[in-house]
């Protein structure tokens, strides 16, 4: 047996939507992939009819149509409620649930729950534990530059997406991404419980955006929304994750 969470069971998860507002986009395909000793054993994924027209942009990413999941996807209610039974699934089990820039994945099915039930993950039940190698990798790497996408980080870290923008191949690759990472920052990311790890990463996520948003505003630009500080939930809904 073994107490290290890279070790044990994962749920690495991801979206593909109809656009890059989380509160107000809808998603249009699910991945959901557990993962045990780094090795996946189940998959469980497909489309969600979003109720409106997919834009012609979000198409040109991931490649789904309106008419795809119009005819192949579960209604909306369906899908949530489906994707939201497994993110409760794993908080009661104390499963890390991994994705990359999580919190924009997270906090879009807060908001569809919020949509259906008025209430959202935290109120249902919801508590994390949650690992985003894209806010760790910030922290850990603060000084790299350039930009940090799922394809740059996979190169950095020596991970190859082999299906990139479909929802099953950005989950894996995330994982993939977060093990690499362990084994270069064994000291501060294996030996450390998944709890202790998500309250770091809620901080550092924070610095992080205090930081670009000083950066943004000092260029002219509007700089992040109040929402956009708060990790893994936009908008403070997350005060009570772990």
């Amino acid at each position: 047996m073994t107490n290290r969470w890279v070790d044990g069971e994962l749920l690495a998860f991801d979206l593909e939507t109809t656009g890059v507002d989380k509160a107000n986009d809808i998603p249009v395909s699910y991945a959901l992939v557990w993962f045990n000793r780094q090795v996946p054993e189940r998959h469980d994924t497909g489309l969600i009819n979003p109720g409106v027209a997919i834009p012609a942009g979000a198409t040109a990413v991931h490649g789904i149509t309106t008419q795809r999941a119009v005819a192949e996807g579960l209604e909306l209610e369906e899908g949530v409620r489906h994707i939201v039974e497994a993110l409760l699934d794993a908080s009661r089990r104390g499963v890390p649930v991994v994705g990359f820039n999580l919190s924009y994945d997270l906090s879009m099915m807060d908001a569809r729950l919020r949509a259906l039930d008025g209430t959202g993950l935290v109120d249902a039940g919801w508590h994390g534990p949650v690992l985003d190698p894209l806010v760790i990798d910030r922290s850990l790497e603060r000084f790299r530059k350039g930009k940090r996408t799922l394809a740059l980080v996979c190169e950095r870290y020596g991970v190859v997406n082999e299906a990139a923008h479909d929802a099953s191949g950005d989950a894996i690759a995330s994982a993939k991404v977060l093990f690499a990472m362990t084994e270069i920052f064994e000291h501060e990311l294996a030996t450390v419980d998944a709890a202790t790890l998500t309250r770091s990463q809620v901080g550092w996520h924070r610095t992080w955006a205090e930081g670009m948003h000083t950066f943004l505003t000092s260029k002219g630009s509007p700089g992040f929304l109040a929402a956009d500080f708060d990790w893994p939930l936009a908008g403070g809904h997350a005060s009570s994750v772990l």
